[in-house]
């Protein structure tokens, strides 16, 4: 019996990949390990070492205007559009190592208007707010007050930065001597400081909106300078202790350095973008800067110069919104507007010798905040250990699948973990639509609304990603490609080294409504030309496949129909009509994926706009199977590799889809059954593909969110099965301790298996036995004391098993005597006082139990009262009916006397 559990199809979630910046503020501590960022209401933590989710704090309803981190990432400060100002703190989590478990301190309304930008100083006690209302305040973070109010700005408050100064102490002749020589000083020198004590303060700077610079003195409460040269916001301003120089950045594309001792203006630099971020590198002596072109620029801080040579801008996606840097990392982190975090090594700048040029700040890591809309993905690799990304941009991602342990300082900068970027591929003038890869995982094409295609040469052990060919012809957009996928034989060149021989050809599908061959060729310098065209569909095409053979190709279309065409010729041979609405995918069924009258040229299976999908046989092109069940478009679909587990696997072929309600569902091709159907995401499921080994299927969506799904059938399989042989085993128990008489055994082991049949056929032939032991309460006097010894759950299990037993009229006395001798076995102290826990406490409350048992116990003693009062009257009336027969027989006996004359008596 146990061996007989049918085969059932189960996936669940393995990983995900999810956003983690979606825009706005972004802090790093000082270590460079946690990173705090917006996404969306929430205020999101993540190991940048690890990749891991470390912290997920819900917002107000409202967007997070700002948001910062402490250096040692002791406490988080999220300001919101709702005016409030919430405080955390943050300590690693008792129960996880790579979690953080926050607290909230206090929530504050610290402006009449939103935060705008925030800043902590660099002992992490002091916090400074700047609001729309032109007003700096100064917290202490840890006492949760107000420690400073200034005012004197006339807009938005939008640049904030603590620094220390060094303040010379004077005695009164010193400083008439001062004032006699003030005329002959020149401008910076140190001629002006005493020889008296010197000691640090604190100052604030803040910037406004109004170009102008206000410095206050923390320790007097006052405005030291007001700093008016610029013409626009001030977007960054940094103080450099070895230099006594503080530098503002600003959108009218200047950088200005101001000496501290005078606070005059030093130097001006004219940067000729407009800049949202800059900083000292290198003890002061380097700056960085970083604005709309998308590039990090390095200047001289002695006389201005710019170090780096002309760098190319890059497009609107590409302007640095932020600058993230810590005097003990080796790198900035540059925040681009599409929420792509760049990592930019700072070992190639010398810090002895000052060069004339420095070349631009390597890019060693990239972390991309979101994922956007994923619109398709496909395994790459040799061993399908990387994931290429098409995430509704001009650049293809590729991340790794595998996690390398962080202990090497290297990993722990470059970030080897699982979804980490390794690759971008650039190229394409606009957004990829849509790829495809070979056998080998090293040749990936990708087409794109720019109307070109492009095939790439992935090598990762050598980490080189680049462009192999490009194909150009098509007038319009590209919205499908395909590559054979058939291996070549095992002993030739192409198997042994597949990275010296690209496909064979491949086909491309456009918006011109033609479909084109390309042959690849080693020699590519002089560029490709399509070996032939054809005119295809009458709408869009959107999406095309090339069967296992290499010899034929499909293509799908918006015109609802679905066409196979030589791959030699390009002829037409078929076409699959019976969808009524556009086709959105279609794919050719591996080898061994076949059904009953299939023949033996295999099937294809078509996704559309009608939410269904249909299996076709390649021999006659008629159509096998329909499977309905998606509530929206079927946007993908994925065949995934035939494997029985054994003999019990009657599964046919299966085959994955994804749609537009957000589910991905797998099919038994051969009887037409929804296996299973998957749910993690909120949007579109665009993107969907199967690992040809592991069989792990991932889907990517509109939602951002990359779902990885692993075939857990065999485990589950293995799961029942040892289950339903526990089940046998611990039944065959049941009944041998029945047939032994071992109520004990017996009664508790059918508690244990919730069995409530077996349980209430035990206490039926105890209560009716017909030789009850004398004093006993049930009638047995083993059941009694195993009654009397139940623990909590046990004890409630059976009461729920009285109460439903109680309800019918055949049931019941054998439930009211046993309930008898339950409650005289127990004091009401232990049951008023019985707390169920687990899966049996979720079925009701002890209330609701005894209620019930209350009500139907009280319904069946009035009908036995009932009975009783009625059998009075049958009393009665029977004993009527037998004076009613007494008097006829007196009757019958006269005349069957035959007396036809009165009777006398006589004495």
């Amino acid at each position: 019996m146990a061996q007989r559990t049918a085969v059932k199809t189960t996936y669940v979630v393995g990983r995900t990949l999810q956003p983690i910046y979606s825009g706005g503020s972004v802090a790093l501590s000082a270590d460079g390990r946690v990173l705090a960022a917006c996404l969306g209401e929430d205020a999101l933590l993540t190991d940048l070492t690890t990749g891991r989710e470390l912290a997920r704090i819900e917002g107000d309803g409202e967007v997070i205007t700002a948001l910062t981190l402490t250096p040692s990432a002791s406490h988080l400060i999220v300001c919101s559009r709702s005016l409030s100002m919430r405080i955390y703190s943050l300590l690693p989590s008792d129960s996880e190592d790579d979690t953080l478990q926050f607290d909230l301190l206090r929530s504050l309304r610290p402006h009449t208007s939103p935060v705008v930008t925030l800043h902590v100083d660099s002992t992490g006690t002091l916090l400074a707010t700047g609001g729309a209302d032109g007003i700096v305040k100064v917290w202490d973070i840890r006492g949760g007050y107000t420690t400073h109010t200034f005012h004197g700005h006339g807009g938005v408050v939008s640049a904030l930065h603590f620094f220390q100064v060094e303040v010379q102490h004077e005695d009164a002749a010193e400083n008439i001597k001062k004032r006699k020589r003030k005329s002959r000083q020149e401008e910076g020198s140190n001629a002006d400081l005493g020889t008296g004590d010197s000691s640090v303060e604190y100052r604030l700077a803040s910037g406004a909106e109004d170009g102008k610079i206000r410095v206050w003195n923390l320790h007097k409460k006052s405005s030291a300078v007001v700093l008016d040269s610029h013409v626009s916001v001030v977007r960054s301003l940094e103080f450099s202790s070895q230099h006594n120089i503080l530098i503002s950045g600003s959108r009218d594309k200047t950088l200005i350095l101001w000496d501290s001792r005078t606070w005059k203006a030093k130097r001006t630099i004219a940067a000729l973008e407009v800049i949202e971020s800059v900083g000292f590198v290198c003890g002061g002596q380097i700056i960085f800067s970083g604005g709309e072109n998308g590039r990090i620029r390095l200047w001289t801080a002695t006389t201005g110069s710019e170090l780096t040579p002309e760098q190319g801008s890059g497009n609107e996606t590409d302007a640095i919104v932020d600058i993230l840097h810590h005097t003990s990392l080796p790198y900035l982190v540059s925040v681009q507007a599409d929420q792509v975090l760049n990592f930019h090594s700072l070992k190639n700048v010398d810090l002895t010798i000052m060069q004339e040029s420095i070349d631009p700040l390597p890019i060693f890591r990239r972390v991309s905040g979101t994922h956007d809309e994923v619109i398709d993905l496909t395994y790459v690799g040799s061993d399908k250990s990387l994931l290429a990304l098409n995430t509704n941009s001009e650049d293809i991602r590729i991340v790794t699948l595998k996690s390398s342990d962080p202990t090497d300082e290297e990993d722990v900068i470059g970030g080897k973990y699982f979804g980490a970027d390794v690759a971008f591929l650039s190229g394409h003038e606009d957004i990829v639509i849509c790829m495809d890869v070979d056998w080998s995982g090293h040749w990936l094409a990708t087409g794109a609304k720019d109307n070109t295609a492009r095939l790439w040469r992935l090598d990762p052990q050598n980490d080189s990603f680049r462009c192999f060919a490009v194909l150009t012809g098509h007038a319009e957009s590209l919205g499908a490609i395909a590559l054979p996928h058939t291996p070549p034989p095992a002993t030739s060149p192409a198997f042994a080294d597949p990275l010296s021989h690209p496909p064979e050809y491949l086909v491309t599908g456009s918006q011109d409504r033609t479909v084109k061959r390309w042959d690849i060729s080693k020699d590519v310098k002089r560029g490709l030309r399509a070996k032939y065209t054809r005119k295809a569909h009458d709408k869009d095409i959107n999406a095309i496949d090339i069967d296992p053979s290499a010899t034929m190709f499909a293509s799908a279309s918006q015109d609802r129909t679905v066409k196979i065409y030589s791959a030699a010729e390009g002829e037409a041979i078929g076409v699959l009509r019976g969808h009524r609405r556009g086709v959105w995918t279609v794919k050719f069924a591996p080898k061994d994926s076949q059904v009953p009258g299939s023949s033996g040229k295999g099937l294809i299976a078509t996704g559309s706009g009608d939410k269904t999908i249909k299996i076709w046989s390649l021999s006659d092109y008629s159509c096998l199977l329909t499977l309905e069940g998606h509530s929206n478009s079927v946007l993908k679909l994925a065949w995934i590799p035939y494997r029985p587990i054994d003999t019990r696997d009657k599964r046919g072929a299966q085959l994955a889809s994804a749609a537009g309600d957000g589910l991905v569902k797998v099919w038994d091709t051969g009887s037409g059954e929804v296996m299973t159907t998957l749910d993690n995401h909120t949007d579109r499921v665009w993107a969907l593909a199967v690992h040809p080994t592991s069989g792990t299927l991932v889907s990517g969506g509109a939602d951002s969110v990359i779902t990885f799904w692993d075939d857990t059938t065999s485990s589950t399989l293995e799961a029942a099965t040892v289950a339903e042989t526990e089940r046998v085993e611990l039944d065959q128990k049941l009944q041998n301790y029945t047939y032994t008489g071992n109520y004990r055994e017996a009664i508790t082991l059918a508690l244990q298996m919730d069995q409530p049949g077996r349980l209430f056929a035990l206490f039926k032939s105890v209560v009716e036995t017909e030789a009850p032991e004398e004093g006993s309460m049930s009638g047995l006097t083993a059941v009694d004391d195993v009654l009397a010894h139940l623990g909590d759950e046990q004890l409630y299990t059976l009461l729920l098993r009285l109460r439903d037993w109680n309800t019918n009229v055949r049931s019941a006395p054998i439930a009211q005597k046993i309930l008898w001798t339950v409650v005289k076995s127990y004091p009401a102290s232990r049951l008023a006082g019985l707390k169920p826990s687990g899966k049996v406490g979720a079925k009701g409350s002890l209330k609701d139990v005894l209620d019930a048992i209350k009500a139907y116990s009280e319904r069946h003693y009035r009908r036995v009262e009932e009975l009783v009062d009625e059998s009075y009257l049958l009393d009665f009336t029977l004993q009527e009916m037998d004076e009613v027969a007494d008097v006829k027989m007196i009757t019958n006996g006269a005349s069957q006397l035959s007396f036809g004359q009165d009777i006398v008596m006589v004495e």
